[in-house]
């Protein structure tokens, strides 16, 4: 038989919230006739190993362990998840393979790598299996990943917000399964406007496995978490939940911005976007912000400082997002950031990010004075060592 063949059909689900997934896995396995689980145990990774086991409906098919490459969960995973994944297809015995993500995996690195064995495996979905009473807590959560014992190397210096925030915000499918507490009105509110472009569905009523195995578009996904294209959320208030959209068309001040730094990244329980500034005309910055911690990132360029004939090797996603942001002086340089949490300060928050903003007497300097402007965010940016 051709690989064509043997392509195996696959499947990530992930999450922190580790009831839900295993939810999910259990839904799965008993949906879906001829499914294989899959999963590398990470908890002691810090240790340099990895524990994988996996399993059908029946129970344990084989397990094994292997070592940690480079100190780094993804080598780890990348050079044992995948010769598993193509021994099952050449049996042709399942159906369906389930890579089931321990708990700080985030999808987004493991899709690519299945991706990429596109001859003998068909990704087809990925989902995030998530408690909707547990959106907040998470979200809400500065510690690092090391402090709650989920890190997945001994480098690793992620945290439990930030963490959480990429595993909803990737995938397609949001898997729902609610835990001890029931989850209000809110939660539900504030899970919605953090993930618009992701479908819902409940674990357990029959529709996860048809929404994992629609097939998935891994770079259509990676190009939605791009900042310079991102599908970030749309302006909503409901239940006690609202985003802000705040888009302008004029530089921040470094000094300014950075002086509001603590009160801007404690405003909201999740900030997404891209911003502009001014000593740096020509970088599209990032913002990512979730539990109290910033990362802010230089995203490569802004389309206008390009020239014509770059434009031609940028993706098409990056075309049309600058096209709507064009502006006939600045072209895509714009400040575009959205801010979601309950009882969202909105005037105050606005007044606040526009008080950041060049001043009129500032704006009319021009670029090159710009530039002279206090370098706040050099140490941000461009850290030493």
């Amino acid at each position: 038989m051709s690989p064509a063949e043997h392509r195996l059909p696959v499947a990530i689900v992930g999450g922190l919230c580790e009831g839900a997934r295993r939810a999910a896995i259990g839904d799965l396995l008993h949906s879906v006739p001829g499914t294989v689980v899959l999963h590398h145990d990470l908890s002691a990774g810090p240790n340099g190993s990895v524990h994988r086991t996996i399993r059908d409906l029946n129970g344990p098919v084989s397990s094994g362990h292997a070592p940690l490459v480079n100190d780094c969960a993804c080598c780890a995973l990348r050079e044992d998840l995948v010769p598993e994944l193509l021994r099952l297809a050449e049996t042709g015995t399942y159906r369906l393979a389930v890579v089931e993500l321990w708990d700080s995996v985030e999808p987004q690195a493991m899709a690519a790598v299945i991706a990429a064995e596109s001859e003998w495996l068909a990704l087809t979905g990925v989902a995030t299996a998530v408690d909707p009473a547990l959106v907040l807590p998470c979200l809400s959560n500065g510690d690092d990943l090391a402090e709650a014992g989920l890190a997945a190397a001994a480098t690793d210096q992620r945290t439990v917000a930030d963490t959480f925030a990429r595993q909803i915000e990737y995938p397609t499918v949001l898997a729902l399964a609610e835990g001890d507490e029931t989850a209000d009105d809110a939660d539900h509110a504030l899970l919605a406007q953090l993930t618009p472009t992701a479908r819902q569905v409940r674990v357990g009523d029959g529709t996860l496995a048809a929404a994992l195995m629609a097939g998935f578009d891994h770079e259509a996904a990676a190009a939605r978490q791009h900042p310079a294209c991102a599908l970030l959320p749309q302006e909503a208030d409901e239940h006690g939940v609202a985003t802000l959209v705040w888009r302008r068309d004029r530089p921040f001040h470094p000094g300014r911005l950075h002086a509001a730094l603590d009160d801007l990244v404690c405003a909201a329980a999740r900030i997404r976007g891209r911003f502009w500034l001014a000593d740096r005309p020509d970088t599209l910055l990032s913002w990512d912000a979730a539990g109290g911690a910033l990362c802010v990132e230089s995203a490569g360029p802004w389309l206008a400082a390009l020239p014509d004939a770059a434009w031609e090797m940028v993706p098409a996603e990056r075309r049309i997002a600058a096209s709507l942001d064009w502006h006939p002086e600045h072209g895509d340089r714009c400040q575009h950031l959205t801010f979601t949490a309950p009882g969202l300060d909105r005037d105050n928050l606005v007044s606040l990010l526009d008080s950041c903003l060049l001043t009129d007497a500032e704006y009319a300097t021009g670029p090159q004075a710009w530039k002279e402007l206090s370098h706040a965010f050099d140490e941000l940016l461009d850290p030493v060592g």
